[in-house]
């Protein structure tokens, strides 16, 4: 697995047309099921939209990644759901090593950079998502004076403390993709040294990694740590209050992904679905119907102009497979470490 840079965005723009899978033949399956990690909205339209097109009906369980992972892995000797659809590659990877995802190479998939999948067919990133601050713009306007943060140490600026929301590292990939930033920006002692000094900023921590965003929106807090695509879908549904920061001192990005679960029962209908969910008719529908402004890895798609706004910014060589494979370690440090607090 190749580390991933700035130059990825450059990767994103050069096309080709493929088809998508879904043609009406006999004894074609009818149902699949689905652990989703997108937002619950965008987890309903890709059903829809999939089922218009092929006939075959999802249902889904929207849980954070890892959530999805902890099912998954509950789940081994009897798989409920064929497809995981959603969450970063760094839970993707965590789940091939330990035997739970089937590989599948999808035929669609040569559209998509090699440093964007796996290898070995076992998961595909989908979607890209950077890491930064959502800010409640009544907040600041409240306490005079106080800057908005414009980097990753600002967080732990005093005036800070109790008001910061995060999620939770091993609950959601978000949190976990934010320990693993902070290890790899800092190295590990530094890294974990930092998370203990935010740990006692922080006002609570999320189930999911979305919560944040609506956290800030709502007044909960003056920072959400999160994604920057979900304060987007919060101006967009109204909430004029946000303000969008990214660190100036380097970020990482999430790689939403889809794999196959080993043992998937409806297997089939789940190679369908992982066909169609790399075409530009199912990546483009999050930012045509519910507010999710991602970049797009399949350069055929085209990347909506809210998030091309965030191009220039500094990204890390963030390493997914390193991460992954470092996971359940990561954590066990973590752990230890806000329990000393």
């Amino acid at each position: 697995m190749k580390k991933i840079g700035m130059a990825f965005v450059a990767l994103l723009f050069a096309g080709t047309i493929f088809a998508s899978g879904g043609d009406d033949k006999p004894g074609k399956p009818k149902h699949l099921t689905m652990y989703v990690g997108y937002v619950e909205e965008y987890g309903m339209k890709v059903s829809e939209e999939f089922e218009k097109a092929t006939g075959i009906h999802i249902d889904f369980v929207r849980m954070s990644a890892g959530e999805a992972l902890g099912r998954i892995r509950a789940e081994k000797s009897n798989p409920k759901a064929s497809v995981w659809y959603g969450g970063s590659a760094d839970s993707f990877i965590t789940a091939k090593s330990e035997g739970l995802l089937q590989s599948y190479v999808s035929p669609n998939s040569k559209k998509i950079p090699a440093q964007f999948k796996d290898p070995d067919g076992y998961w595909t990133g989908l979607t890209i998502g950077y890491l930064g601050f959502i800010c409640d713009k009544r907040w600041f306007a409240d306490h005079k004076g106080v800057a908005y943060p414009r980097s990753w140490n600002d967080l732990l600026k005093p005036e800070f403390k109790g008001h910061i929301i995060v999620s939770n590292p091993g609950s959601a990939s978000t949190g976990y993709l934010l320990l693993s930033t902070m290890v790899q920006m800092r190295g590990e002692a530094e890294g974990i040294k930092y998370m203990k000094a935010l740990n006692g900023q922080v006002k609570q921590y999320t189930k999911s990694g979305e919560a944040p965003s609506r956290s800030a929106a709502l007044g909960e807090c003056a920072i959400g740590i999160t994604f920057i695509h979900n304060g987007i879908r919060m101006l967009k549904q109204g909430y004029d209050n946000i303000y969008l920061a990214v660190p100036e001192d380097g970020t990482s990005y999430e790689l939403g992904s889809v794999a196959m679960i080993a043992g998937a029962p409806e297997a089939e209908a789940a190679k369908i679905f992982i066909d169609w969910c790399m075409t530009p008719a199912c990546l483009e529908i999050g930012q045509k119907y519910t507010n999710s402004y991602h970049f797009l890895t399949n350069p055929d798609a085209h990347t909506p102009d809210e998030a091309l706004a965030l191009r220039n910014t500094k990204l890390i060589m963030y390493d997914f497979a390193w991460s992954g494979k470092n996971k359940n370690r990561l954590l066990e440090a973590w752990n230890t470490a806000i329990k000393s607090n």
